[in-house]
């Protein structure tokens, strides 16, 4: 409950620096909203405003939650990720799977291009052959770790291989972020963020930035070894039963 009021609080924050000044406002040396300007506008008090942005905050209503959000005028997905770490947002069911539901591995084999199963963690649980063909550093025999963040931040070659990977590490992080919200206070989310920090200094800038977006559709581009530059379209399922699997299916697509 602690980390959670204080990633809430700290969540905040960043939004609130984020957000414009007030009309006619002089200029400022720290970008955003001041504490008592928010609280104003959401009808709240600045000390109980700063409270919650210091993590003393006991609870927060929705209604509270809610008016923030309107001020700040939040994404859908920074929305949800405000009512889950608030607590106030639908609860998983916790649990820990350490490989993927045999149908699931079968779905996969059947599928004629890249395909793989993230866990909780975004550990990659079951993956068919087109897909270690893709991610040799990743996937492949003798690969890293099976985690996709340990891939993008810890693997030198990725950064070759995953086209324009500055902005792409960014937005997996984004992702990773408000996917995890209802993690925080996990240990082992906890440390796994912790340790990638402490690896990676681009994953530590962009953690700090807690940006939260929706998994991307978009397409994503790689420079293969032997296949040179190939294209794909991402397409995100969540299985019915299993909410906290992915099922991530990339379609090839023209690269001219």
């Amino acid at each position: 409950m602690i980390a959670r009021q204080k990633e809430l609080g700290y969540f905040l924050r960043t939004l609130r620096e984020r957000a414009p000044a007030p009309p006619g406002a002089r200029r400022r040396r720290t970008p955003g909203l001041r504490r008592e300007e928010l609280a104003a506008q959401c009808g709240i008090s600045a000390t109980w405003y700063t409270w919650i942005e210091q993590g003393r905050a006991g609870g927060v209503s929705p209604d509270t939650l809610a008016r923030l959000a309107e001020v700040l005028v939040v994404t859908d997905a920074e929305r949800r990720y405000l009512w889950e770490v608030a607590g106030l947002g639908p609860q998983r069911v916790a649990r820990i799977v350490p490989q993927a539901p045999a149908e699931i591995v079968s779905v996969l084999a059947h599928i004629a291009t890249p395909a793989y199963c993230l866990g909780r963690y975004w550990d990659a649980l079951a993956w068919n052959k087109e897909a270690q063909e893709l991610f040799p550093d990743w996937l492949g025999e003798g690969g890293c770790e099976r985690n996709l963040l340990d891939f993008v931040f810890s693997v030198p070659a990725a950064r070759d291989f995953i086209v324009d990977w500055p902005e792409r590490a960014r937005r997996l992080v984004a992702e990773f972020a408000a996917d995890a919200a209802d993690l925080t206070g996990d240990p082992r989310y906890e440390q796994m963020v912790a340790d990638l920090a402490a690896r990676s200094v681009e994953f530590r800038d962009y953690w700090q930035r807690r940006e939260v977006s929706f998994r991307d559709a978009a397409l994503k581009a790689f420079r293969h070894p032997i296949r040179g530059l190939v294209v794909y379209e991402q397409t995100t399922f969540a299985p019915l039963v299993m909410r906290d699997l992915k099922v991530v299916i990339l379609s090839a697509r023209s690269n001219d």
